[in-house]
C-alpha cells in the first residue's frame, strides 16, 4: 500500500520550510531510514528519512520550492501503484488532465500571437535602456530570470520565431551560475562621464551596452536579495525596538578572579582531571544564573497587561553562527553544575553552527533571560537589543586593563570585565536593573569562593 511522505514540522512556529536536495530519484527503492531529501527552516537544515519500504513513486516538489509543513511532498509504494490520492490540494489526474488540457490552448494561443506579431511583439518584449534591438520573451520566461538573476540578453530562444521562453531560462539555471542583468552589463573604469553631460551621466555607454548610471556611486555595487534568516532577524529587532522602553546600563567587574578560576579549570582540563573545557562565557553565565536567583523580577517576561515571573531559569545564549545569529536556550539552567553547563552551552552551539538546531529552542519565548558576549571580539561597549517578551538582556564585553587599587595603598593595572544591561523600562524600574547588574559585579569578583 502506498504511503505519503510529508514535509515535517519542526517547531511550532513554522509554517513552511524550503526543500533542499532529493537524495532519492523516482523509481529508485528505499529501505525505512534510508535519507530521502534535506529542508530547511528559517534557521536549521535538517534531512527527512523513508518511513516505509518500498519505490519512491512520486515526488510532487522541486528542490528550492517552499513546502507547508505536513503537506505530501512524494509517495512511496509498490510499483504501478496510483498516486493521485497523495497529490496536494487534493489534485486528481482527470484535474491535471484538464490543466495541461488547458495549458496547451494558452501555448497554442500565445505561438499564433507570436506569428501575428511577428518581429514587433511589444507587449512580451523587454528593452535595456539604450538598445536598438528588442529581445523577445515570453512574459513567464521574463518574470522567471528576473526572479533567479539570470542574464537574457544574449541567449537564443527555442520558443517560436526564435522567442525565449521559460525553459530557456532553466536551462541557463542549471548549466552555470546565475548572472544579474547589472553583471552582464559592464561598464569599462576607464569611462568617466563628462561633466555637466546629464545624458552621459545617466547612461554609460550605447547600444545593447549601455546600462543605468547612479550619480553618487556609479555602477560600483550589486544588490543581493537578504536571507531568510537575516530578514527575520530584522524583523525581530525591529519589533524589538519599536515595542519596548529599552534603556543600557554599563558596568565593570573586577575580572582578576575569574581569569585565576578559568586558568586553574583550564589546568585541570588539559590534566585529564576536568571532562570541560570552561571558559570565561560558561563562568559569566554561572554567575548570571546565581545572580538571577537573587533578583527573579529580571527573570521574567512582560507582558502588557501582566509579567511572567518563572520558578526556573532558562539561559538563552547568543552564538554567532554562518547562517546569522541564533540564540538557543539552555533549559532548567539552575539545576546544573559549571561543568554541565559548559556542556550544554558547547553542544548547543555546535548544533546552531551545523543547523541541526531544534527551532523549539530557538523561539524568544523560550528563554527567559539571555547572554550575548562580545567580548572574545573585543568589544569593550555594546547595547544588546532584548528579545522579547523577554525583560532584560546581558551584554558581556571584553576584559581589559584599567588603573585600580591592587591594595596597602598601592595603585595599578586591573583586568576589567564590562558588563552591559539592557532592559525594558515597563517591566524593570532603573532602581532594580542597577542592583541586579550590581549583583553580577560581585558575583564575578567573588567568583572563586563559590567555584574553588
Amino acid at each position: 500500500m502506498a504511503v505519503p511522505v510529508i514535509m515535517p514540522r519542526q517547531g511550532q512556529s513554522v509554517e513552511s520550510c524550503i526543500l533542499g536536495e532529493w537524495y532519492r530519484q523516482v523509481g529508485e527503492q528505499v529501505k525505512t531510514g534510508d535519507i530521502l531529501f534535506s529542508y530547511e527552516t528559517d534557521k536549521a537544515t535538517f534531512e527527512e528519512e523513508a518511513k516505509a519500504d518500498g519505490e519512491l513513486l512520486a515526488v510532487f516538489y522541486r528542490e528550492g520550492d517552499e513546502v507547508p509543513v505536513l503537506t505530501n511532498i512524494a509517495v512511496i509504494g509498490k510499483k504501478g501503484e496510483n498516486t493521485d490520492e497523495f497529490r496536494p490540494a487534493g489534485e486528481t489526474r482527470e484535474a491535471r488532465n484538464k490543466n495541461e488540457s488547458f495549458q496547451a490552448e494558452v501555448n497554442e494561443a500565445e505561438t499564433q500571437e507570436n506569428k501575428a506579431l511577428k518581429g514587433t511583439m511589444e507587449n512580451d518584449e523587454f528593452l535595456f535602456p539604450g538598445e536598438e534591438v528588442r529581445i523577445k520573451i515570453s512574459p513567464l520566461a521574463k518574470a522567471i530570470a528576473k526572479k533567479s538573476g539570470v542574464s537574457y540578453e544574449k541567449i537564443n530562444g527555442t520558443g517560436p520565431n526564435g522567442r525565449i521562453i521559460a525553459k530557456d531560462i532553466e536551462a541557463i539555471m542549471k548549466s552555470g551560475p546565475k548572472q544579474s542583468r547589472k553583471q552582464a552589463h559592464t561598464t569599462p573604469e576607464s569611462f568617466v562621464p563628462e561633466p555637466g553631460n546629464r545624458e552621459a551621466e545617466m547612461s554609460i555607454g550605447r547600444g545593447k551596452d549601455s546600462v543605468p548610471y547612479n550619480l553618487f556611486y556609479g555602477n560600483d555595487y550589486e544588490e543581493k536579495k537578504i536571507s531568510r534568516v537575516r530578514g527575520l532577524i530584522a524583523k525581530t529587532m525591529h519589533t524589538s525596538l519599536q515595542n519596548s522602553a529599552q534603556l543600557t546600563h554599563h558596568m565593570s567587574a573586577d575580572a582578576r578572579n575569574i581569569l585565576s578560576v578559568r586558568k586553574q579549570l583550564k589546568k585541570d582540563f588539559v590534566d585529564g582531571r576536568n571532562p570541560e573545557n570552561i571558559t570565561i562565557n560558561d563562568l559569566v553565565c554561572y554567575a548570571v544564573i546565581r545572580a538571577l536567583g537573587k533578583w527573579p523580577q529580571v527573570n521574567t517576561h512582560f507582558l502588557g497587561e501582566s509579567m511572567r515571573w518563572f520558578k526556573k531559569i532558562h539561559l538563552g545564549i547568543a552564538v554567532d553562527t554562518e547562517r546569522g545569529l541564533m540564540v538557543p536556550v539552555v533549559r532548567n539552567a539552575d539545576d546544573l553544575s559549571v561543568r554541565g553547563l559548559s556542556s550544554r552551552i558547547s553542544t548547543l552551539a555546535a548544533q546552531c553552527r551545523k543547523g541541526s538546531i531544534n527551532p523549539e529552542l530557538l523561539e524568544p519565548e523560550a528563554a527567559t533571560f539571555t547572554v550575548s558576549n562580545l567580548g572574545n571580539y573585543g568589544v569593550e561597549m555594546f547595547t544588546p537589543i532584548i528579545n522579547l517578551p523577554q525583560s532584560a538582556i546581558l551584554g558581556v564585553c571584553a576584559v581589559t586593563l584599567r588603573p585600580g587599587d591592587l591594595g596597602e595603598g598601592v595603585y595599578g593595572f586591573v583586568p576589567m570585565v564590562g558588563l552591559s544591561l539592557t532592559y525594558n523600562h515597563q517591566a524593570l524600574d532603573g532602581g532594580e536593573a542597577t542592583l541586579f547588574l550590581r549583583e553580577m559585579k560581585e558575583q564575578i569578583e567573588n567568583i572563586n569562593d563559590y567555584l574553588l
